[in-house]
């Protein structure tokens, strides 16, 4: 029986892949992370330009128009934020993939762990039913040789 796992370098690569998988989704929680960031600083800009109350119409306007900018920043870094969770998904699901396609490969190796295990426990019992025969038959053979040598001495 091969006693080496054919497939070693396929799981060695499932693994792999399965950590890169794993970075990807890391990264894509820290860019998750980053985006809330910049929504709440955005959002805290937004709450620190408040309007006017006195002034110029212009100078009201200019105010009303730079709280519309500061409004679209705030729903520009939430789109972020979900496209990100977006991503975050597909990282998620790409890594359950790795991990099942390793651990197929894996469950392999392990039935050929068992197979290996079991053909020298076989192996094992094998010489040992051999040496148990042998040995009776030794023992047997011996016998037979001792009553003759004694009847042989005494004659």
């Amino acid at each position: 029986m091969n006693r080496l796992f054919r497939l070693a370098p396929v799981l060695r690569a499932r693994k792999a892949q399965e950590d890169a998988a794993r970075g990807d989704l890391t990264q894509s929680r820290a860019e998750i992370q980053e985006a809330q960031a910049l929504v709440k600083r955005r959002q805290l800009e937004l709450v620190g330009a408040d309007a006017p109350s006195e002034g110029s119409a212009r100078a009201m306007v200019a105010a009303l128009v730079a709280r519309q900018s500061l409004a679209a920043g705030v729903f520009g870094a939430q789109r972020m934020v979900t496209d990100a969770e977006a991503v975050e998904r597909e990282k998620m699901a790409a890594l359950t993939d790795a991990a099942k396609r390793r651990r197929a490969v894996e469950m392999l190796s392990e039935r050929h762990a068992a197979l290996v295990r079991a053909h020298d426990l076989r192996t094992d019992q094998a010489n040992l039913d051999e040496l148990a025969i042998t040995s009776k038959a030794r023992d047997a053979a011996n016998s037979v040789q001792t009553p003759t040598d004694r009847n042989g001495s005494e004659a």
